[in-house]
């Protein structure tokens, strides 16, 4: 039996329907098990409850021979902070496997995770990691780059950018040179599939991203050609981007970047181009047409961005 958490979310739909896929018994812990059952296949194993709740994450780790961890938030709201999810979440789950006696304890984390405060996400999520490593299970941390394809992702955030901002021109945060390595679900999928399978990951923090460093600006480029869009980019300084974010976050219930994000931007979040083809074998997909998913189908079978 393998446990996934966060098994509704980005990476956890599309990596459930692969381990079923494959044969594999895969229990997920759940918020809502009416959600889970419109998003996964038929066959899959519910234990609904929160990260945070001990007694459910210990009724999910029973008779699991590997986790697959995904649970994380990248925006605090209410109770859901960085803190209580992202680093006590992840110890109560450690905590539950290593008494149930999971065998192989796999924690998908960030690329950027770092032991730096100011970066109040990475930061969590490297806490998260340290809670991990000093489980005394077998682990492996995987540390992807932003991640694109069926389901919310960064991406979305640059339309909803461009949503907010009037036409005919696009927003780039300060001078739009922060680099990035956007890697397809599918491939992260990969990534955790051969992890699952191959021995040699135990023990291993490995960073993954597509085989493209690419600009904010070069990822804009290639989002407004997807959406067919001539707009003009307006450079906005970051000075001027830390007083108004606040802002926004106060007017908007779920605005477009928030502070943290905002921060994180001063760092590249990039590694080796041929991370993933080192250490997993294949190559991964190039972003080129890999934003067609945000065109969705029309009844006449065009495409059309509302």
């Amino acid at each position: 039996m393998l446990l996934i958490t966060g098994g509704t979310g980005l990476v956890g739909k599309h990596l459930v329907r692969a381990l079923v896929d494959r044969g594999y018994a895969v229990r997920c812990l759940v918020r809502s098990q009416q959600k889970a059952r419109q998003l996964l296949p038929a066959g899959v194993e519910l234990v609904q409850g929160e990260i945070n709740d001990r007694e459910a994450v210990h009724a999910a780790c029973r008779d699991v021979d590997r986790v697959i961890h995904l649970v994380a938030v990248i925006r605090e709201k209410g109770a859901l902070t960085f803190e209580r999810v992202n680093v006590e979440g992840t110890l109560n789950i450690v905590i539950a496997a290593g008494q149930a006696g999971v065998k192989h304890f796999v924690q998908v984390s960030v690329l950027g995770a770092c032991n730096n405060p100011e970066y109040s996400y990475a930061y969590s999520k490297w806490r998260g990691e340290e809670a991990v490593k000093q489980s005394g299970l077998n682990w492996t941390i995987l540390r992807p780059s932003v991640i694109y394809g069926d389901g919310f992702n960064f991406f979305n955030r640059m339309v909803q950018s461009l949503r907010m901002f009037p036409g005919p021109f696009a927003p780039v945060p300060g001078k739009g040179t922060t680099l990035f390595q956007p890697i397809a679900v599918e491939d992260v999928v990969r990534c955790l599939v051969k992890v699952c399978e191959c021995p040699g990951m135990v023990g291993r923090t490995i960073e993954i991203g597509g085989p493209e460093h690419l600009s904010y600006v070069q990822m804009l480029d290639r989002l407004l050609e997807t959406l067919g869009e001539k707009r003009y980019k307006i450079y906005v300084p970051m000075s001027l981007l830390r007083m108004v974010v606040p802002l926004l976050g106060k007017i908007f219930c779920d605005p477009p970047v928030s502070s943290v994000e905002l921060k994180q931007m001063e760092i590249d979040n990039i590694t080796a181009p041929d991370a993933v083809e080192k250490n997993f074998g294949f190559k991964p997909k190039a972003l080129h047409n890999g934003l067609k998913y945000l065109m969705p189908q029309s009844k006449d079978g065009r495409n059309f961005i509302s």
